[in-house]
């Protein structure tokens, strides 16, 4: 643990280093690294930016490449960048990622989403919170034991991926099946998500299965719905079957996750026909279902198939069931895992709240390690901004997880 003499420098320090933080977000800001799924061209000259930066400040910088024919430089690149410690083991691991989501629709813009704007303590642009906030403040951590000379406590390792708004098929997912980089004994941090007290360590995550249920009957006029079978109507009844029935067997209770169910929410309704006075031939509609990891999807989507038999007999028609995405959930992260106790002690020391661990129902890579084995912790602080028009990142925010992290590498 740094001791306080110590630990008050490397505030200080960061607290200087806070107009070079919010330079490398102007920087950033001006990169777009769009994914080629989203009509961008992925990372590269994001990655060669931040690769000649810590090469700048002899970090021990590598870069991996994912090859993808969508992109125009062939691949979608990641890079790893290590600042020896006192010891070699466990590693310290910090993920961020490099690519944002499109900026949308401009006019809801008031700037230029890719050239940053400093305004009222804040920085604006695509990316500036979702994950540059963090991207910066987990680079200057680094740079501020480097001005000081002051090693940390163990080997510490900024991971910086690509592709993680659509997947990490070609990001950490790729990383972690090709390169032998992580091991059980790591300490993993994933800053992407948190709230604006800086308290919630997120742990644990739900599965999530999305359904397709489409509804085959028979098409006919509206005025002679005798001469046909209104796929409508039965997948009416169909979706509110599903909706009590799944309501009543998933209905546990585990209040590590916030909500503490298991939701299960109809939501797309695709159009079936064009006009008021015709009889649908076919009716689709979606479930988006977060399930708490007690429970199988595979159980889930039995129990879909059943219903929808009972009510495709009863109305004379055609019922399939798709799934959309199927991810059963990731072991948890042990609320007591060394990685969590230290992130907790450095929030404490930083801000001054009382940190909590929480399950929720959406998805982040922190999955990808738990999967393997690796206890993983997802945490910021921050204002909630991310894919939103007018995106900012709270430079103290920024400055304060600097400080956060810098408090990791001394434990």
């Amino acid at each position: 643990m740094w001791n306080e003499a110590d630990f008050k420098r490397i505030r200080e320090q960061i607290g200087r280093l806070e107009p070079q933080m919010v330079e490398m977000q102007r920087r950033l800001v001006a990169l777009p690294a769009i994914s080629p799924v989203s009509g961008g061209e992925g990372e590269k000259a994001k990655v060669e930016f931040l690769s000649s930066l810590l090469r700048s400040w002899s970090l021990e910088v590598t870069e991996y490449r994912a090859p993808d024919k969508r992109a125009p430089a062939g691949y979608r690149p990641s890079l790893t960048a290590r600042l020896k410690g006192r010891k070699s083991e466990p590693v310290l691991w910090l993920m961020t990622h490099v690519d944002v989501v499109p900026s949308g629709p401009r006019n809801l813009w008031q700037s230029d989403p890719f050239e940053a704007r400093v305004e009222n303590g804040r920085i604006y642009g695509r990316g500036t919170e979702d994950n540059q906030q963090e991207m910066v403040a987990s680079c200057f951590a680094v740079k501020a034991l480097l001005d000081l000379k002051l090693a940390p406590a163990t080997d510490v390792a900024l991971m910086l991926v690509a592709d993680e708004e659509n997947g990490s098929d070609y990001g950490v997912g790729w990383l972690l099946e090709n390169h032998d980089l992580c091991r059980p004994e790591d300490l993993v941090v994933v800053p992407d998500a948190g709230n604006e007290a800086g308290t919630l360590l997120e742990v644990a995550e739900k599965s999530i299965a999305w359904v397709k249920l489409t509804t085959v009957g028979r098409q006919a006029h509206g005025s002679t719905p005798h001469h046909g079978n209104n796929a409508h109507r039965a997948g009416a009844h169909l979706l509110v079957r599903l909706d009590r029935q799944l309501h009543e067997k998933y209905s546990a209770e585990d209040r590590l996750f916030s909500p503490p169910v298991t939701t299960i929410e109809p939501t797309r309704k695709e159009e079936n026909v064009p006009n008021i006075n015709t009889i649908p031939a076919e009716d689709v509609f979606y479930f988006d279902c977060r399930v708490l990891p007690q429970y199988q999807l595979t159980d889930l989507m039995e129990d879909i198939k059943r219903i929808a038999g009972e009510v495709a007999d009863e109305f004379k028609v055609e019922i399939k069931a798709e799934p959309v995405q199927m991810a059963q959930a990731a072991p948890p992260t042990s609320p007591d895992a060394p990685v969590v106790r230290m992130l907790a002690q450095a929030v404490r020391d930083v801000y001054g709240g009382e940190p909590f661990t929480r399950g929720i129902g959406g998805g982040t890579v922190a999955a990808l390690f738990r999967r393997r084995g690796i206890p993983a912790v997802v945490w910021g602080r921050n204002a909630g901004q991310a894919h939103k028009p007018n995106e900012f990142s709270v430079i103290a925010n920024m400055v304060g997880n600097a400080a956060v992290y810098a408090h990791m590498m001394g434990q």
